[in-house]
């Protein structure tokens, strides 16, 4: 059967282009490079993630983050903040982040784009400020905000892109704070035709909300964090009791064409 198949192939396209086809490798395809199973249990978590912020244990608000607050079961991850009974002024609460091993960075020849997926149920109360978001490896910005909620305005989410300081991109959509998971997606992309800008394109549920230029942003490392922060910009004082972010489903996929 092989025989009279490759006597077919090479007589209708010639033997040196078949020889071609068999040396050439296969062409590039889209790469998951975090999967949705990496919540499936704390090793998974683990080797896919790191424990609180690439910087350190606090950032902008009133929690310190400690792995003691993190913990991922069954596909779902969940981030707990608890007010804090230390006598540090300036911290409030005791709580979670993690931030991806694996960076985005679409540099326009390997990744011409990047995928980052996951489903939330988010704390909206005042206080709260839980992120899911991309931010620079060195230096600031850039920053990408695919989902921010602010406790000072209730039921809203927030997608941001940072350019600079002062020249920020924004939307701000309802959130259907209904108790159950609801999916946030942003898209990065290169533009034909620029070498330095991407398209970030930002959705909730499948819809697409807003569509930003992202500045500067190709071949620039960018860490994706999830993080359960309480007050700075969410406002105080915040909640007395327990607050848990739940997420699961959390996919970056590497886009090549």
């Amino acid at each position: 059967m092989f025989k009279v198949q490759l006597s077919t192939v090479t007589a209708s396209i010639g033997l040196a282009a078949f020889a071609t086809l068999l040396l050439s490798p296969p062409a590039s395809a889209d790469t998951i490079t975090i999967p949705t199973s990496s919540f499936d249990s704390t090793s998974s978590l683990e080797q896919y993630w790191n424990y609180n912020y690439p910087w350190g244990d606090t950032h902008n608000g009133a929690a310190r983050m400690s792995s003691d607050h993190v913990s991922a079961s069954g596909g779902v991850l969940t981030l707990t903040a608890v007010p804090a009974s230390d006598s540090d002024s300036d911290i409030h609460y005791h709580s979670g982040t993690i931030y991806a091993k694996e960076q985005v960075n679409v540099d326009g020849t390997d990744a011409v784009g990047y995928q980052v997926e996951g489903e939330f149920i988010a704390p909206t109360t005042k206080g709260t400020w839980p992120a899911f978001w991309l931010n620079a490896a060195s230096g600031w910005p850039p920053e990408s905000d695919i989902a921010e909620w602010k406790g000072e305005r209730t039921d809203q989410i927030w997608f941001n892109t940072f350019n600079t300081s002062s020249q920020v991109a924004s939307k701000v959509v309802t959130w259907p704070d209904d108790g159950n998971y609801h999916a946030v997606k942003g898209v990065l992309r290169t533009i034909p035709g620029n070498s330095a800008d991407l398209s970030i394109e930002y959705y909730l549920d499948g819809t697409l909300q807003a569509t930003h230029t992202a500045a500067g942003y190709v071949g620039k490392a960018l860490n994706l964090i999830i993080d359960l922060q309480m007050e700075g910009s969410s406002g105080s004082p915040g909640p007395t009791g327990t607050t848990t972010f739940k997420i699961r489903n959390v996919q970056m996929t590497k886009l090549t064409s």
